[in-house]
């Protein structure tokens, strides 16, 4: 779980997807708040199964450092057990769509594979791994640079930054040299956590993973690991990818209102993205009501 700020939200998530057999590591950006910190730190130190990461970073939006408060928390859940089967990343703005039981019959129908947005690059997307950047100033910048290619001639799939994966592919990540020469490659490109999973899922050997032809590519909306609502593929029209937001958008996404949570019940994923009690207590609060009303009504 990688969050920033929000306390109350990040309380409100913990709680809604909680349960003593699962692992948690927290990601607090280093540049959020002491009594951010010091908040999400008194909660976490509450239970046994929920950790803070051992080394927190810096994030930067759209650069290296969202992959590697990633791979840190990848790092340190292999090591805390060896029970667990599937690694799912979440942010402060996610909520579940699916009570705990659902999750995990969902895993298990997926029989070892990986759930995650992969395939072929959009050409108006390839901008971002053809030239190199850094960061300067807290903000990504182009630095001039051409790239070599990536390291096996590997083919680079688009994806998102939110996955489901068993522990075979994290094992992968954290082991394979072919991902190492990968990741080390990744460092200097533009918005890497939007093609680096997708990429790795796509490796032959990857436990998991699928072929790279693009006949198994995935789109979002058939993977299971999260639902988002951007701006430029709604509408009311039946070429539209889903119906219109019901509540404001920020940088192209959709912050659910009330009137959009019908519509996320009826879907497939885990999760969706994004959520904002400032904006719309409402929505959170309903998914919070109907989530819980399922799971005790499941005990009986």
């Amino acid at each position: 779980m990688v969050v920033h700020h929000k306390v109350q939200s990040f309380e409100r998530l913990l709680r809604a997807i909680y349960a003593p057999q699962n692992f948690y590591c927290v990601h607090v950006d280093k540049k959020s708040d002491a009594a951010v910190l010091s908040a999400i730190r008194a909660i976490t130190s509450c239970f046994p199964n929920v950790f803070m990461v051992t080394q927190a970073v810096n994030l930067v939006y759209s650069a290296w450092p969202r992959i590697k408060a990633d791979l840190n928390c990848m790092a340190d859940l292999y090591a805390t057990s060896t029970k667990w089967k599937y690694f799912i990343n979440l942010c402060g703005q996610d909520f579940p769509l699916k009570t705990n039981l659902e999750m995990v019959r969902i895993l298990r129908s997926l029989k070892g594979g990986n759930s995650l947005e992969s395939e072929k690059m959009p050409d108006g997307k390839k901008w971002r791994v053809y030239y190199s950047y850094k960061i300067i100033d807290g903000n990504i910048k182009a630095d001039g640079g051409v790239k070599k290619p990536a390291p096996f001639n590997l083919p680079i799939l688009s994806g998102n930054a939110y996955i489901v994966v068993n522990r075979g592919f994290i094992r992968s990540v954290l082991e394979d040299e072919r991902i190492q020469a990968l990741i080390e490659w990744s460092k200097d490109t533009y918005s890497p956590d939007e093609f680096l999973w997708a990429t790795i899922q796509r490796i032959p050997g990857v436990p998991g993973s699928t072929w790279p032809n693009q006949k198994y590519d995935m789109n979002d909306m058939n993977a299971i690991a999260r639902l988002v609502k951007w701006e430029w593929h709604e509408g009311s029209q039946g070429s539209a990818a889903y119906p219109e937001c019901q509540g404001d958008h920020v940088r192209g996404i959709c912050v659910y209102g009330a009137g959009d949570v019908k519509w996320l019940l009826e879907q497939r994923h885990l999760f969706a993205n994004k959520f904002d009690t400032d904006r719309d207590p409402i929505a959170v609060y309903c998914l919070e009501k109907y989530l819980r009303k399922k799971a005790l009504a499941a005990l009986h």
